[in-house]
């Protein structure tokens, strides 16, 4: 193998590592329980590690220019239709709208039965 093949794969290992690492991160900010640092966990290492990926695996960085043009328009399409339906999709009460049955379920207080235990 030439040595330019093997610093390719090292390059994939190290990539590799920093992604686990972030996933370890990632899953043990919430457990500090600071709402911040769970946000900040949860979307910005996810940010960090959708752009090493892209870039090292998916080879974005050494793609055709309109790749990395269609990628960003894609993205910018998805964030607006997000945005566009957000308003309606996460109300809680409207016209014409009705609660899903396992939301309302889930919010309803449980019922206490009288008497002897039935195990």
């Amino acid at each position: 193998m030439s040595d330019a093949h093997e610093s390719h794969h090292g390059n994939y290992w190290k990539i590799w590592a920093w992604l686990c690492a972030l996933l370890v991160v990632s899953v043990a900010g919430p457990f500090l329980e600071i709402q911040a640092v769970t946000l900040i966990t949860a979307f910005g290492i996810a940010v960090v590690k959708a752009y090493l990926v892209a870039v090292h695996f998916m080879h974005i960085n050494v793609a055709k220019r309109y790749i990395v043009y269609l990628a960003s328009t894609t993205l910018i399409f998805m964030l607006l239709f997000f945005a566009a339906v957000a308003p309606d999709v996460m109300q809680e009460d409207g016209s014409n709208w009705t609660k899903p049955a396992w939301i309302a379920e889930a919010q309803t207080p449980p019922t206490v039965h009288g008497g002897a235990n039935p195990h």
